[in-house]
This record gives structure tokens, C-alpha cells and sequence, in this order.
């Protein structure tokens, strides 16, 4: 059961980090070069393969415990950022994120930037695709490492994050535009969502908790954040009118 939580959220936070990702590359590759703005993704790629593979064996040496709790608290920062944006677009408080705007903004962006060029690059190409996709990646990045680290399984939580990715990737290149139809707040709510759950598992087991049942806690401590978030939901709806 763990196994699958854990693939599966570090799928779902993976997804919408690279479709963020994925406008920012399209909006340079369109409008500036793509040559240049692959290389930049490819830097960042191995960057961040490079973090995962520095970082992922030092943290086996920390005492489980106390990886549990510092993971479980960081978790909850997170998780509880992504649900509060979340909640708060459901409820019509904040406009849904709109990858199409962003994808427009960015073309503009680019089209007015000067042209300067570096190894034979785009440098304002390079280093916008490689700065997206680091910054987006360095998230998934923690997730895969904190998620893997405090069970164990590295790879697994990587091969969700991998499988993501490509299918991220894959659909871009498809049909080569933003994905503006993949409903982002929906994913977030569902991150948000599971990463609570596993901080607030997590850090309790650090503290010396022990879960009835064990790891078969985890889907009644879901549910329980889950049908919070949809009363916050409900509640705040009843507030305010939503936005148009």
C-alpha cells in the first residue's frame, strides 16, 4: 500500500512541475531556438540527476527516526502550501492558474529579449529552459529523494517521478503547445493532499508514534485530509462568489 502512495504521488507532483516546465521550453523553443533551449533542458536534467545521486546515499546514514520527522515536517510545509492554493482556487478566492496566459507571457518575454549567443547558443534560450526546468525539477527532486529515503526505495519513487516526465514530455512534444486542458488544480489538490498525509504520518512516527495497523494507516489518514480539504472547500464557497 505504501508502494503505491508512494509512486503515485511522487507521478502526480512530478506532472504538474514539468507541465510548468513544459511552457516555459515551448515558449523559448518557438519563439527563440531549439537547439538552444533543449541543451538548456538537458543541462538542467543532468543537474538534477546529480543532486539525486549526490544527496540519495548520504541520507541513508541519518538514524530513520530522525529522517521521518525532518521529512515528515518538511512535507507538511509543502504539502500544506500546495493544498492552501489549491482549496483556495476551488473555492473561487484565487483564479485557476492558466497555462496558456503563462505560455503567452513567456513568448512575449522572449521575443522582446536581445540576442546573444554563447557555444554557439541562444544564451537567453539556454538559460531560461535550464532555470525552469532546475527550479521545477528541484522540487520533484525532493520529493523523490524524501519520499524514497524514509522507505527505503529511492528508485521506486524516482520511477514515478521518471514515468512522468515522459509522458509530460511526450504530450509536449505532441502536440506542441501548453498543456493548458490537463486540469493543474486538480492535480495540485491531490498532491497537496497526499504530500499532508505522508508529513503528518511521517513526523508522528519520528516523535515515537505508533499508527494502528501500521502503514495500513495511511488511507484513513488520507481520507481524513481529504474530506477536510473538500469542507474547506464547501465552506469558503459559501463565503465568497467565484471569480470569473
Amino acid at each position: 500500500m505504501t508502494a503505491v502512495f508512494l509512486v503515485l504521488s511522487a507521478f502526480l507532483a512530478s506532472a504538474v512541475e514539468m507541465v510548468e516546465a513544459l511552457t516555459i521550453v515551448l515558449a523559448v523553443g518557438v519563439t527563440r531556438d531549439w537547439r538552444s533551449a533543449l541543451s538548456g533542458v538537458g543541462a538542467a536534467t543532468l543537474s538534477l540527476a546529480a543532486i539525486v545521486a549526490a544527496l540519495g546515499p548520504a541520507l541513508t546514514l541519518i538514524p530513520i527516526d530522525t529522517l521521518r520527522l525532518v521529512v515528515g515536517a518538511l512535507l507538511l510545509v509543502f504539502g500544506l502550501q500546495w493544498l492552501r492554493k489549491a482549496i483556495l482556487r476551488a473555492s473561487g478566492y484565487v483564479s485557476l492558474h492558466d497555462e496558456e496566459a503563462a505560455f503567452a507571457r513567456e513568448t512575449a518575454e522572449a521575443r522582446a529579449a536581445g540576442l546573444e549567443r554563447r557555444a554557439g547558443l541562444d544564451w537567453y534560450a539556454f538559460t531560461i529552459a535550464f532555470k525552469g526546468v532546475l527550479l521545477e525539477g528541484l522540487e520533484v527532486a525532493f520529493i523523490v529523494l524524501s519520499f524514497g529515503s524514509t522507505q527505503g526505495s529511492i528508485p521506486l519513487a524516482a520511477l514515478g517521478a521518471g514515468v512522468a516526465v515522459v509522458l509530460v514530455a511526450v504530450a509536449g512534444l505532441v502536440a506542441h503547445a501548453p498543456l493548458a486542458r490537463v486540469p493543474e488544480n486538480t492535480l495540485k489538490f491531490a498532491v497537496g493532499t497526499m504530500l499532508t498525509t505522508f508529513g503528518i504520518f511521517w513526523a508522528a512516527e519520528g516523535t515515537g508514534a505508533h499508527w494502528p495497523g501500521g502503514d495500513a494507516s495511511l488511507p484513513a489518514v488520507l481520507g481524513f485530509v481529504l474530506l477536510l480539504s473538500v469542507a474547506f472547500v464547501a465552506l469558503l464557497r459559501r463565503g465568497r462568489p467565484a471569480i470569473a
